[in-house]
């Protein structure tokens, strides 16, 4: 009867631990997706030509026969960026997962340049299934924050990663010490 009880309590103690490593994995994966869709979607919008413009606005006529249009920036207008969220995560096969050797935790790095020069693959473990998981949720983080995401790109902001990833969404919220740029 006590050693059926000491298994019992190890199975327990072991489910435990499986299902605190999965929900760790997991919310690395979020936190790893968010990341590089905030990378993606500002290197989209830095290749759109600055001076492009396109009017925004009400196109009702006032009742002093006005109309409330203006000029926006293409790069970070709703159309241009909804645009970029449609396909945004097909960049996420341009991806790998490293162990962070600090943490031990899987982090997500772009293993395909932008500028053709070569990039630094040590640590690296490109798998397709990972590839295609960061892919799948990129896109329900995109369709779960298309609003935050227009909201955030819409103007020019710093820190995107962490405003968005850690403090909105709190997709990050073990990440608060990443540095930006690493992913």
């Amino acid at each position: 009867m006590k050693t059926c009880l000491i298994a019992l309590c190890l199975c327990a103690a072991a489910a435990l631990l499986l299902q605190s490593v999965n929900g760790r994995r997991g919310q690395d994966l979020h936190c790893g997706a968010c990341r590089a869709l905030v990378d993606e979607m500002e290197w989209e919008i830095s290749q759109i030509d600055p001076k492009k413009t396109i009017q925004a606005g009400s196109f009702r006529i006032n009742p002093d026969g006005s109309q409330s249009i203006r000029e926006v920036p293409f790069a970070r207008s709703e159309s241009s960026l909804l645009e970029v969220m449609e396909r945004v995560c097909e960049k996420m096969s341009e991806y790998a997962e490293k162990q962070d050797p600090g943490s031990q935790r899987p982090s997500y790095e772009r293993i395909v340049s932008r500028d053709g020069k070569k990039t630094d693959l040590s640590g690296s473990r490109f798998d397709t299934r990972a590839a295609a998981s960061l892919k799948f949720t990129c896109e329900a983080i995109v369709e779960k924050y298309e609003d935050e995401l227009i909201e955030f790109f819409s103007h020019e902001t710093e820190n995107v990663k962490d405003k968005l990833c850690s403090k909105r969404t709190d997709l990050c919220d073990h990440a608060l010490h990443i540095p930006h740029d690493e992913l």
